[in-house]
């Protein structure tokens, strides 16, 4: 079976009654500005006739691709929703958004990324802090390929444009002084070192809220991975103190706490408070309903795309910032003393 005739723009431009110029201009985003009325004439002439860019070709011809490379260290929960903000947000500036996943910081993976990456020249690249080593980014960087990260908090210079980072240390210094107005005499931070820097962030945050307040408050910090939750409860609610205040590394962590809480009927919020963060589905719809720190995904995915732009040449408000800090959104349920839900 033969394989069908490929159209070619010589076709879409007598059908659309335009130049064969004004059909490469208009499908390949040429710098030249057409009307509305010939860009609709084009566009609808190509899919009238079957046409399909050869991106590749087009993109080795102008040195320009009109692609952005993404890599996250997983598609799950915080991820899977940045990446599809981030799709959108390139969309709108007349870009495509290819996703790669590290598989949970596999080298080999990590590898096989790379080599794509080159070979598909993308434009730009959009990169996790967890994601890919110092190295592997360093080599993309060094083919000319600009680099924004996402939670990447003091990379050099040499690999990022910038960051935009989400403002979990914040976060959790307000927390702490939350917990601590609310009469919470004991704080714990029950952490999850396996995130690396996201979690040392969240330490930071504690740190520094501990060392703001009026008096010293009893604390200590917690790895999850190493609890007996059970046990670790009842060791809390065996203490000295009045009321606990717990900050959860994130609302996964704050529901088997809450699971355990409850299986032991600690009195929320009279003997123990709790906060976490991320604002999860099950955030809201637990019993009782965490306090959570709700993550502006739009905004985050908004900055680190306009700053691939603004490196591009685009006309974009971006941050002048390096690390820009995209604050978080306090959703306070029954965890932390409130009756109502939000």
């Amino acid at each position: 079976m033969s394989r069908p005739k490929q159209v070619t723009i010589v076709e879409v431009a007598a059908a659309a009654g335009v130049s064969i110029a004004t059909v490469s201009n208009v499908l390949n985003r040429g710098g030249i500005r057409s009307s509305k009325e010939t860009i609709r004439k084009v566009e609808m002439a190509a899919e009238q006739l079957g046409y399909r860019r050869n991106t590749m070709a087009a993109g080795l011809s102008r040195n320009k691709t009109f692609e952005i490379g993404l890599i996250v260290p997983g598609l799950t929960s915080y991820y899977g929703r940045l990446a599809e903000f981030l799709q959108l947000e390139a969309h709108h500036a007349g870009y495509h958004l290819s996703v790669f996943s590290s598989g949970g910081f596999d080298p080999t993976i990590e590898r096989r990324n790379l080599e794509v990456l080159l070979q598909r020249r993308v434009d730009g690249l959009i990169c996790h802090g967890l994601a890919m080593g110092k190295d592997s980014t360093r080599a993309i960087v060094n083919s000319g390929t600009p680099l924004v990260l996402i939670n990447g908090w003091g990379w050099p210079e040499d690999i990022a444009v910038g960051a935009v980072n989400l403002g979990f240390a914040e976060a959790c210094r307000q927390s702490t002084k939350l917990l601590a107005d609310r009469g919470c005499d004991s704080l714990i931070y029950v952490g999850s070192k396996y995130s690396n820097v996201i979690d040392e962030q969240r330490r930071n945050g504690f740190h520094l809220g501990l060392g703001q307040l009026p008096e010293e408050i009893p604390h200590r910090i917690v790895e999850m991975k190493e609890l007996d939750v059970d046990a670790f409860l009842r060791e809390v609610m065996a203490g000295t103190a009045q009321r606990t205040g717990i900050i959860a590394f994130d609302d996964h962590v704050a529901l088997k706490l809450l699971s355990a809480a409850n299986r032991q009927r600690i009195d929320f919020p009279n003997h123990l408070q709790m906060i976490s963060i991320n604002n999860d589905y099950m955030a809201k719809h637990s019993y009782p309903g965490i306090s959570s720190w709700d993550i502006p995904y739009e905004l985050q995915a908004q900055m680190a795309i306009h700053k691939l732009l603004h490196k591009f040449g685009h006309s974009v408000e971006a941050s002048e910032e390096r690390e820009f800090e995209v604050p978080l959104t306090f959703i306070e349920r029954e965890t932390s003393g409130l009756t109502d839900t939000k």
